[in-house]
């Protein structure tokens, strides 16, 4: 198996020379340099190849173990997570009022992409907290605050997020746990939640479960759900865990992928809780924490697409197998690698130019999210929240079904071997296929994005982004107007497609669920041109200012050439098919698909 290696040059270029990192956090105020980041990034690498990467693989193989209603992680887990905490990683993001270091979520997501590839399974469990806890400080009262974050923001408690039931799925509205008021102003919860990543484990001392739930009064549907903190053991008077609640975890699943990570089924039996937020208003404060949660699976389908890229380069360099079909490479050797061979080298560029764009995709996605926190300037920041919520469906769909390809890749350039366990792949490709259904399946966010984020706002947000790469192309030298030049013209097609959009959904609501998914992904390949566009342009600067580094940044050129010449018409599969309407889909009745 590939020992992990995070790819430090790739990450600095893209934040430091093309985003320029140290200028966005001067605008925003924040005393950060180059040299800090740096740092942080190199810490990180330290971190994710010594202290998770090891037990990957072991992790897999023995998996969580679920004993009398207890959960024990794989060796290894434990103290790398003490290791974690005591290192400050868990309260990077976190307010400084309670104890965090208050660093902008840019700096933050490189660490979490290393810590994704090294280990997933292992980064399950820490992730969700940090969401938890903003949702908490985003909408809890003080009490709660005070009572909870310290010890989530310093790792000593863990929390997760308690959505889904047996009979809902995607359908929150359908949900049945309830919740009745208690004379002391607690709730007495009561349900089935399925799904609960990291919903029992032996990492810390307490696990703050985030639980929608509907009170008595409760209007029906999503409307009707409300969301409250009940927390595995009830904090004492000292704030230390007292109590045992009366939940309890019932099993963990059997899963594909992602093995040492404890999926849990949770049973809330009259379990003390406490409201989060207005009643019945659970939907909206929890979409706090969602939005975190599905920016944080685009990472997680990054991160295994790095390692599969990574297992895939290392292996065609060293395979031998038949010659060049130009003749021998390597005359001294039995055989030429097969990283030789044309289709070896279509399906490794495939890899790395879907990677890397996607590593600049979700960089510049973080500084958006820095500029949610730090902005404070209301139409800024408004604009800045409809270019985040454009984003947001786009990084966790397209990323995932990334990963997927990708992985799927990488056990094709090994061969059979990578069909085999030992070497490693054939679990990326397990892991990384629960990214495209959990925190909303793909097609939910495909929905989400075409509805919600596009045909809501009649395309002001998309027509921003036009016009926006538009202005980067006038400002582009003619060196690059072989790539410019095919951008240019998708970004018109682009606009038309929309409009196409906008009058097949008035025609027939069934039009926008046929054509979300292509038009999600169609809108993925483009933004990604914008951002190879980007690196070369960049690359092409350093260039011709005469940087040593000149193979590095030929690189970047080559790949992005790559992109739009094998990728970004990828574009025009998902046009014909957005195009061809929902007749194609809806006219065979449902009883006449089998016969």
């Amino acid at each position: 198996m590939t020992d992990y290696k995070a790819p430090l040059r790739d990450m600095q270029f893209v934040l430091s020379e093309v985003i320029q990192l140290e200028d966005h956090y001067r605008n925003l105020g924040l005393d950060i340099d180059n040299d800090f980041i740096n740092a942080v990034m190199s810490a990180g690498a330290d971190f994710a190849q010594r202290e998770l990467a090891p037990f990957n693989r072991q992790g897999d193989e023995l998996g969580a173990i679920f004993k009398d209603g207890q959960v024990t992680t794989p060796d290894g887990f434990k103290q790398a997570y003490e290791n974690y905490c005591d290192n400050g990683w868990a309260s990077f993001t976190a307010p400084e009022e309670f104890s965090g270091q208050n660093l902008p979520n840019s700096l933050a997501t490189p660490f979490h992409e290393m810590c994704m590839s090294a280990n997933l399974s292992w980064r399950t469990y820490p992730g969700l907290t940090e969401g938890n806890t903003l949702a908490i400080y985003k909408h809890g009262n003080e009490e709660l605050k005070n009572t909870y974050l310290e010890k989530m923001v310093n790792g000593t408690w863990a929390g997760t997020m308690c959505l889904t039931e047996p009979h809902a799925g995607t359908d929150l509205g359908l949900l049945r746990t309830k919740a009745i008021p208690n004379s002391d102003g607690s709730y007495k919860v009561s349900g089935t939640k399925i799904f609960i990543t990291a919903g029992e484990h032996d990492l810390t001392e307490n696990i703050v479960h985030l639980v929608l739930a509907r009170l008595p009064d409760a209007p029906s549907g999503s409307k009707g759900i409300s969301l409250f903190v009940v927390p595995k053991y009830i904090p004492d008077a000292d704030g230390n865990p007292g109590e045992r609640n009366a939940v309890s975890c019932g099993s963990i699943e059997h899963k594909m992928g992602i093995k040492a990570s404890a999926t849990a089924v949770l049973n809330f039996d009259e379990a003390k809780g406490w409201l989060v937020g207005e009643a019945h208003n659970g939907l909206a404060c929890m979409f706090t924490m969602m939005n975190d949660a599905r920016f944080q699976v685009g990472l997680q389908g990054l991160g295994l697409a790095e390692m599969a890229f990574q297992g895939g380069l290392e292996y065609a360099q060293e395979r031998l197998q038949s010659r060049s079909l130009t003749g021998s490479k390597y005359p001294d050797k039995p055989a030429d690698p097969i990283i030789v061979h044309p289709d070896v080298r279509r399906m490794l560029l495939t890899q790395k130019a879907l990677t890397e764009g996607c590593r600049m995709m979700s960089y510049y996605v973080a500084t958006l999210l820095d500029l949610e926190r730090f902005e404070s300037a209301p139409e800024k920041h408004k604009e800045n929240g409809q270019l985040l919520a454009f984003f947001i469906p786009i990084v966790k769909s397209f990323l995932t079904d990334v990963s997927q390809e990708v992985s799927s890749l990488g056990v094709q350039i090994y061969g059979g071997h990578g069909f085999i366990r030992e070497w490693g792949m054939e679990q990326l490709m397990r892991d990384s296929r629960i990214l495209m259904i959990y925190e909303g399946t793909n097609g939910i966010q495909a929905l989400d994005f075409i509805g919600r984020k596009n045909l809501h706002n009649k395309g002001r947000t998309l027509n921003k982004l036009v016009e926006k790469i538009r202005s980067f192309c006038r400002t582009q030298e003619s060196k690059l107007n072989h790539l410019i030049m095919p951008l240019q013209e998708i970004l018109s097609e682009w606009q038309s497609i929309f409009k196409h959009a906008q009058t097949k959904a008035h025609e027939n609501p069934e039009e926008i669920g046929a054509m979300s998914v292509d038009f999600l992904q169609y809108s993925a390949y483009v933004c990604l041109g914008y951002f190879w566009l980007q690196m070369a342009a960049k690359a092409q600067e350093q260039i011709d200012a005469g940087s040593s580094d000149v193979d590095f940044y030929l690189s970047k050129i080559t790949t992005a050439e790559f992109y739009f010449s094998r990728i970004l018409p990828r574009t025009q599969t998902h046009k014909a098919g957005l195009l061809s309407g929902a007749d194609n889909l809806m006219k065979l009745d449902s009883e006449h698909f089998s016969f």
